[in-house]
């Protein structure tokens, strides 16, 4: 099993996140936020991971601590968990439609992490998750994790629908990047770095 545990504590926030890769779609614990908790409990069961997280952040402020530095822990214990990242498939796409609104993702489990995020929101927040922070949060996802991250909401209403349309892509493209590809490295360089 692929699994990446990780503990960091700041002055902001304080992260116990155990990832285990090839689970069964379980969240467990909290981020104190819970439109965002919403989302990890959706990311994990379309992405078939299991996920327990302890977690402590300065709320009183704002969330932004909180969802960038999960975000950070993320994808440390998702490079951790994957090791070498020998014989993956490295790529993955998908569409989600959610009502109204559409998310997609593409991927490259790389070694060389970038974001390309569009996707614009009517609102300030959902719940107590500032909407900005959805950003954020696949960028310290991505940076932290090696990644090349693209993810578009081309059209949408409902900035609940928008949101989570992105996370379920997210999860179901990081599924079938994850997946065996017959143990070769897919790369002409013979690495990914």
């Amino acid at each position: 099993m692929r699994i990446g545990e990780i503990t960091r504590t700041t002055k902001e926030t304080n992260i116990r996140l155990r990832w285990n890769l090839d689970g069964s779609g379980r969240y467990m614990g909290s981020c104190g936020v819970g439109f965002f908790d919403h989302m990890m409990q959706a990311f994990c069961v379309h992405g078939g991971f299991d996920m327990d997280l302890d977690m402590k952040g300065d709320l009183e402020v704002d969330c932004h601590h909180s969802i960038e530095d999960l975000g950070i822990v993320m994808g440390q214990a998702f490079s951790k968990a994957l090791g070498d990242k020998g014989s993956i498939r490295r790529y993955g796409s998908f569409y989600i439609p959610m009502d109204e609104a559409l998310g997609f993702c593409s991927l490259d489990i790389s070694g060389r992490p970038y974001l390309v995020f569009d996707a614009e929101f009517a609102n300030q927040s959902v719940g107590t998750l500032d909407c900005c922070m959805v950003k954020e949060f696949f960028r310290a996802f991505a940076f932290n994790g090696g990644i090349t991250l693209h993810l578009r909401c081309p059209y949408g209403e409902n900035d609940h629908h928008k949101i989570e349309a992105l996370f379920k892509a997210a999860a179901h493209a990081l599924k079938e990047a994850l997946e065996p590809n017959g143990g070769k490295i897919l790369s002409s360089k013979g690495m990914l770095a």
